[in-house]
């Protein structure tokens, strides 16, 4: 190379230099005005006053909550009022035509989702409400159950009763007979 080409050359080197950083800062520059943008589009105000201070309405937070109307941790325990209506609507059935398996399996699944509603994140008190109200149902109902087991324990069975009807029988024939 000759002498004025790499002169040119030097002297050309800075200037493409700044070029490159000034389309970097250029360009970056944008990007951040972008992403400014960007942070700011979604955001709406009703009032002059900042957003922190922005009322915002029960059903609004409702919605946007992470248990709120649009999700499960919202409509698993509406739902699961069912169970709990069900179970107070058994009270009024004789105790021996309840089902101890079923109201055990009640109890316990109210017991277990009652402390786990309490663990998990988002925690659901809800849910948690809903799993204790069905605990305290089936606890009442096995309750009626044992009560129920255990007063017929005490009594005679009807065998043992027809066994002694048909002695006293026996008996008042016998003394018709000897009579």
């Amino acid at each position: 190379m000759s002498a004025t080409t790499t002169t040119l050359f030097r002297a050309a080197r800075p200037v493409i230099f700044q070029q490159v950083a000034t389309r970097t800062a250029f360009t970056t520059g944008r990007a951040n005005a972008f992403r400014n943008f960007s942070q700011k589009a979604g955001r709406r105000y009703q009032s002059t006053a900042a957003p922190e201070t922005a009322q915002v309405g029960w059903f609004a937070r409702m919605w946007n909550s992470p248990v709120g109307f649009k999700t499960v941790h919202f409509w698993a325990p509406v739902m699961k009022w069912a169970l709990v209506i069900a179970g107070i609507s058994d009270f009024a059935r004789p105790a021996e035509k309840l089902s101890l398996t079923q109201n055990a399996a009640l109890t316990s699944t109210g017991l277990i989702w009652t402390r786990w509603c309490t663990i998990i994140t988002p925690k659901n008190y809800l849910l948690a409400a809903v799993n204790g109200f069905l605990a305290i149902v089936g606890i009442v109902q096995c309750s009626r159950i044992g009560m129920y087991y255990r007063s017929q324990k005490n009594q005679p069975s009807t065998a043992d009763e027809v066994k002694e009807q048909a002695k006293e029988k026996v008996e008042k024939v016998k003394d018709a007979v000897k009579s």
